[in-house]
């Protein structure tokens, strides 16, 4: 069954701000030399083109883009950053939008919790502020696209693609042929002018994800449940620490009940943990450097 030209419409402009924000990241990760998996892309180290991923219940969630640290084509790495794109033309729909991204995200960043992975929304078209504060307040760095600014970025190529819901399919299907015959370097300098009317948005937003990325360990504090903090500067004093636990509680006489662990990092992240055995506190450590 043929889709309605206003739903392909839709569609064509999702695709194509998915498609133009992905050498955004790819330059990145370059850098850096984490994996970028995108969706469409061949990897052996899932099944088909999209970017699935099980939580700790076994649900498969499909994700947009996903940076690993350790990853390659045919190795499945570490979530350190997951970035969702959507776009909405109306608002009535951008709160269902929102909790929709919340809902495929917030389960794989708590499986993924001890790694504390960067989450980020580039959302497009029509969204109520609610909606963006909602995606905030749960932890999601966001880039607006407004809907009058991808408007007017499209007007540079001579392509008028404003439309509504009683848009009339004849007129949404000569948008629809307009945008097929733009070709790939005319689609570039649409996004780079839409990037240009959000100029602050996308610097605060890659700031965020930059930072999250290169963030090193500041220091690491060990409380056992019977004495004083602890502090280490460094994850290999936390584990030369844990693993002589076991003579420091008998020359005390104390039974060990808890172990809280916090990892505090240089862009202000905190991971923590509490454990029942130094093993398993040495165990999250070392996921850490993982």
């Amino acid at each position: 069954m043929a889709k309605a030209p206003v739903h392909k419409l839709g569609q064509m402009i999702g695709e194509f701000i998915e498609k133009h924000f992905e050498p955004q990241l790819s330059q990145i990760c370059t850098q850096r030399q984490l994996y970028l998996d995108v969706v469409g892309k061949e990897r052996t180290a899932r099944r088909g083109k999209k970017v699935s991923w099980h939580d700790n219940y076994g649900n498969k969630h499909d994700l947009d883009f996903v940076i690993e640290r350790g990853g390659s084509d045919a190795v499945l790495g570490v979530p350190v950053a997951i970035i969702e794109i959507a776009w909405r033309r109306y608002t009535k729909h951008s709160k269902n939008k929102a909790q929709e991204i919340q809902g495929a995200v917030l389960p794989i960043a708590e499986k993924y919790k001890y790694h504390k992975p960067f989450l980020g929304a580039v959302i497009a078209g029509d969204y109520t502020k609610p909606s963006i504060t909602q995606l905030n307040s749960c932890g999601f760095a966001t880039i607006y696209f407004k809907y009058e600014d991808i408007v007017s970025a499209f007007a540079t190529v001579n392509v008028d693609i404003k439309y509504g819901e009683k848009t009339p399919d004849d007129v949404a299907q000569k948008i629809v042929v307009a945008l097929e015959k733009l070709s790939f370097s005319q689609y570039e300098q649409v996004f780079q002018k839409i990037v240009e009317l959000s100029d602050k948005e996308v610097s605060s937003f890659k700031e965020k994800l930059i930072a999250a990325l290169d963030r090193q360990v500041q220091q690491i504090i060990i409380a056992p449940l019977y004495g004083a903090n602890n502090t280490f500067p460094t994850i290999d004093d936390a584990i030369n620490y844990l693993d002589n636990f076991d003579a420091e509680l008998s020359s005390i006489g104390a039974e060990l009940m808890k172990i809280f662990v916090q990892v505090r990092y240089s862009n202000g992240d905190n991971i923590s943990g509490e454990f029942s055995s130094n093993e398993f506190a040495s165990d999250f450590l070392m996921s850490i450097v993982k």
